[in-house]
Order: structure tokens, then sequence, then C-alpha cells
């Protein structure tokens, strides 16, 4: 698997990257046939240009031949391994995302370093002789949480996301003031990589405000990008995505003549180009792995090259939603639906295979009960109403963005418990720490036993990924956001926990004292504890878990995402580059049971598959 929430994963199987190369080969007769600049410590001469029919770049005729890889996505230390096969196919162009809400996880508060260097990530590709195409947003979608907003803006009740709304273009500004004089640097124009910078992202499907794409370019413009600017919409939304002075870009799956042909007609005498060729598809929880057959795909980029349009492979790496970064899809559907954590496939074995193994299982030694480590959580909340995760007092008040929120109160009878779908997305409900239901998005009525005297009413709530496209970004709090009725009784007086899961919560769980041997039975939900030892160098391998249910798991305090038995996704992914020769620690959170063992192999399981249609 490789993480989840809502978290979504573009997959193709394995045997089908041979004639992915082959179609990515095609591309590298393009790119030898038209002599086209590469990547040096250059010396300036003319940037990326968009005045004629075709692209040129140092006053040559250039063809993007692209790649999509995030760096977000990847472990910093296979970087360049995973760019090396980019340029081994033929591209000549890195395409990323910038995602606002890894980089500001808390307002004012900013985030460049390790897996986040974007400033290391560009330096690499310059020196691999590689052009890059930024797409810093500061929405970018990318099947990611809340399309790579930062979760904090939802505290404000009036927010209008992706508005000129003021409370959201102050935070934009604030944003773009720290990240865009960090790529300034690497633009073209300075002797870097960077050719051309995306403005917004698919602005036209979303379409709410005129005056928005404007701000966004300005923001862009006055703070010193110098580049070529582009625009990146479906066929529809081309006809309120764009903004005058940057060139518009298309994407698709399947290529429409009729398309095209429209693209022409809005941009006479313009370079043509494909931001998004979607080599594959993203999966949700309880759903089939979808695949797109390579055959097709050869045949669409063959047509695309003829049509001498440029193209950006998305994805050629996706990588992995690690943590509870995944989005969630609601457009055409009642409600969201999680994505899967996983965002790719095994790459391609060129230039080199990269090494995985497979372990032996091993054995749970301990478990600590959910109810044993509230002690080592932030201080609880109490408040007469419950209270969305957002607008929680933690933080340094930027409320919770991720995981998990337990709202007690006490109940003096059973009955009908009813959610008024105020649960955001998926909740566990306990009576004196005894599971007795789930309510969520479908099942929104419980029954409660009845009992003696008073008792807690526990609602564990799991924020399973907000929507990352559509019309629904403005609604996407989480937790309980609004009543909760018992019976004719609309329920009061909430202690509110905030279990985040951050890295400094693990920490404090791997130091506690509360650890139970596996010979007394756990209290679901559950910690489990053990360890795997490794006697040799560390290679990448994946995790699978087929006695459990759901939950997320740690290795050496890195949170690889969420597992669930609903599929498709079977397995985690595992970085070889996180683990240690010798010891590694192994923590799995588990809602309901598990078998208490843990299970590796060498190879991802995305589980049983459905062609793209």
């Amino acid at each position: 698997m490789e993480n989840s929430a809502f978290c979504v994963r573009l997959s193709l199987k394995q045997r089908y990257f041979s004639l992915l190369c082959i179609a990515v080969l095609v591309m590298f007769v393009y790119r030898l046939r038209r002599n086209q600049p590469e990547v040096k410590m250059h010396r300036v001469i003319e940037g990326l240009k968009a005045d004629s029919s075709h692209f040129t770049l140092e006053k040559k005729p250039f063809l993007i031949l692209g790649g999509s890889i995030h760096y977000f996505r990847v472990p910093k230390a296979y970087w360049e391994d995973r760019l090396l096969k980019l340029k081994a196919c033929g591209l000549n162009t890195l395409t990323t995302y910038v995602p606002w809400n890894l980089h500001e996880p808390e307002r004012g508060v900013f985030d460049f370093e390790e897996e986040l260097d974007l400033e290391a990530y560009l330096r690499l590709a310059a020196s691999l002789g590689i052009w890059v195409i930024l797409r810093p947003g500061p929405y970018i979608c990318g099947e990611w949480d809340l399309g790579g907003l930062p979760s904090w803006l939802l505290r404000d009740q009036n927010m209008r996301l992706r508005t000129t709304y003021p409370g959201f273009t102050e935070a934009v500004n604030s944003y773009f003031d720290h990240l865009i004089k960090k790529v300034v640097p690497y633009q073209y124009s300075h002797g870097g990589p960077i050719i051309a910078v995306q403005v917004e992202n698919e602005y036209g499907s979303y379409a709410t405000d005129e005056e928005y794409m404007p701000f966004i370019k300005e923001a862009l413009l006055s703070r010193g990008i110098t580049e070529l600017l582009l625009t990146s919409d479906n066929k529809d939304g081309l006809k309120l995505g764009g903004v005058k002075g940057a060139l518009e870009t298309i994407n698709f799956q399947r290529l429409d003549p009729e398309e095209v042909k429209y693209l022409e007609q809005i941009q006479p005498q313009k370079p043509k180009m494909v931001m998004e060729y979607w080599s594959g598809w993203f999966d949700l929880w309880g759903g089939l792995h979808h695949v797109f057959s390579a055959e097709d795909m050869l045949t669409v980029v063959t047509e695309i090259l003829k049509l001498d349009m440029s193209i950006n492979l998305y994805m050629f790496h996706g990588g992995t939603n690690f943590g509870f970064m995944s989005g969630a899809f609601a457009v055409g559907r009642p409600s969201p639906a999680p994505m899967v954590t996983s965002y790719a496939t095994p790459l391609p074995k060129l230039p080199a295979a990269s090494e995985r193994s497979s372990h032996r299982p091993i054995i749970v030694r301990q478990h600590m009960s959910l109810w044993s480590i509230l002690d080592l959580i932030e201080q609880p909340f109490k408040s007469e109403k419950p209270v969305n995760m957002e607008n929680l007092p933690v933080n340094n008040n930027n409320g919770q963005a991720y995981g998990y929120t337990l709202y007690e109160t006490t109940i003096s009878s059973g009955g009908s418990l009813k959610s008024l779908n105020n649960i955001r997305d998926r909740a566990l409900v306990f009576v004196e720490k005894q599971f007795v239901g789930v309510l969520d998005y479908k099942e929104q009525e419980l029954s409660i036993p009845d009992g003696k005297g008073k008792r807690t009413l526990g609602l564990l709530v799991e924020n399973c990924g907000r929507v990352n496209y559509g019309k629904t970004m403005d609604e996407q709090r989480k937790g309980i956001v609004g009543d909760i009725q018992l019976n004719a009784n609309i329920l009061r007086d909430f202690i509110i926990h905030s279990l985040d899961m951050k890295p400094d919560f693990v920490n404090r769980l791997q130091s506690s004292t509360h650890w139970t041997s596996m010979r007394e039975k756990p209290s679901y939900p559950a910690f489990f504890q053990t360890r795997l030892y490794l006697s040799s160098s560390p290679k990448d391998t994946f995790i699978k878990l087929p006695g459990w249910s759901k939950g997320v798991v740690f290795v050496n305090g890195r949170n690889l995402g969420r597992y669930w038995s609903v599929g498709p996704q079977q397995t985690l992914y595992v970085p070889g580059a996180w683990l240690n020769r010798w010891d590694n620690e192994v923590i799995v959170f588990e809602e309901l049971e598990t078998d208490g063992k843990i299970q590796f192999s060498s190879s991802p399981d995305y589980g049983m598959t459905v062609d793209v249609q």
C-alpha cells in the first residue's frame, strides 16, 4: 500500500512498463531529431518561448518531453534514482507540484527540510541535465489532502478557498513570500533549470472568482518569476481557467481531436502541450485497482507526437502518499470516497532495478490500549458542543489537521444514536470502552445497549482525507461537525482528545511504560509493537497485514500510511532508506482485530484490477 487515508494512486501493472518505455523512446527519437538544448550550468541565452506554433529554448525549436515526479512523495535518498530513470527514458523535463500544506503545516511555520528540500531537488535536476516546469499552486489537486491547501485555513468559518477572499489571499501572500524567493534563483534566467511556471492548477473546473487567476499571476510576477507562465485544464476547464499572459495547456487520457482543435482555436499560432497525459488512475478504498493498457498508451502518445504536441506524463513515477496525506474523491458521489496510500507502480528497470527484499513474518510482542495512552497527548479540551478538528485549540491554535479525534460524553440510557450526518468521516463508537459499531456517511444510526447509571460514550472519529478536487473544498472540515443525538436528546458536554499521531507522539509511545505483553488479550483500538532485525544492508520491502482490519503503520517513527482490509491495496511500501541495519521498530495502530503477525513481501500487491475506461 503506500499510504492511505482517502489515498490515491496512479498505477500500471509491472508487465506494462516495457511498453511504457517504448512509448517514451518514441519521444526520445523526436528529441534527437530536434537537436534540443540540454541543461548545464548554462550561459543564459533565451528562455522558453511560446511566440509561434513551436516552443523555442535558447532560440532553438524545443519539444517538451516531460514526466511528473513529486519530491514529497519519494524519500530524498531515492530522488536521484528516480530522476535518472526519467532521463534514461529520453525525457528532458521534470514537472513537480509544491504542497503548501507540508511546507506550512502551521500558520507562519515553514518547513523546507529533508524530503521537503525543494531547492535540493531543483539543484539535483540541474546537475542531471533535466529542465523543470514548476507547479507551485497554491492549489495542486494531485489526489492530495485538500488539494495541497493547509487545513488551518478552514478555522475561518467564512473561508472561501481559491478566491480573492481576504483571509485566503493574505495566507497565499505570506506563503509565496517564503516559497518564491527560494525558487527564483533556480530559474533559467538565473542559470537554473526552471523554464516555466504554472499559474494555479485546473482553475477552470472551479472558476468561482474571475479576479483570482490574475491575483495568482501577479503574486508570482511581483516576487520575481520571469519564465514562461502556463495554465493547465481539461477541455471544459479551458473555457474558464486561463489568464492573460499565460499559455494554456490541456489535460487528458484519451486523445480527442476535437479537444486539440479547440486548443488551437483559442490559441492560434501557439505551441500545443498536454500538461497532464494521465498514464494511470487513482484507486479508492473498497474499490478495484485501476490499470491503463500500455498498448493504448503507446497509441495515444504516438498520435500526440505526430501532432507535434509537447507532452508531460502524469505520473512518470507516482510515489507514495506517506502519512495521512491522501485525498478523497467526491465528484458525482453522494459522499466522499477515500483514496488509497499508493500513488504509483514499480519503476521501469532503467538504468538499474531497485533492489527489494522479503523477510520472515515477525510476531507482535506488546500492545497498549488507546485508553491507556491518552495521557501521552495534549490536554483534552472540554466543550459544551462538539468541535471540528480544524477548530480545536491544539498545535499552537492551528487546529488538528489529520488523524483521529476522540469525543467522549456521558449518557444515562441506551437507545438510538443518530449522527445527523455530522460525522466526518468515520467513527468507531464505544460505550464504557466497549465497541458497539460504526457511524459514517452510509450508517448514520446505531443502537446503543441499555445499561445502569451514567456511562461514557466515546466516538473515535477518523479524518479519512479531504476532497482534493471539485466544488466542495470549502466544506472539508473533519471530526464531528454538528450535533449528535441520542433518542430525542442532543448530546452535550464533551471531552475531546486530539490524536494526530505526529512524530513527537510516536516518540512518546516508544518510551511509554504502558506496554503490555501479548500474553494478555488486547483491548481495541490498540497500538502494537515489535521489532524487525536486518543482518544486511536494508532494501525496499512491503508490509502485508492479512490478519488485521484497519489502521496505520509506523516504522522507526515514520508514518507509512493507512491499511484497510477492504482493499484494493494489500501492501504498504517500506523504503529501504528508512530502515536500519540490525534494529527497526514497527508500531501498528489497529482499530479492531489482529492475528499478531506482520508479513513482508518483495513486491507490491495493488489488489484486483479494472481497466481504465
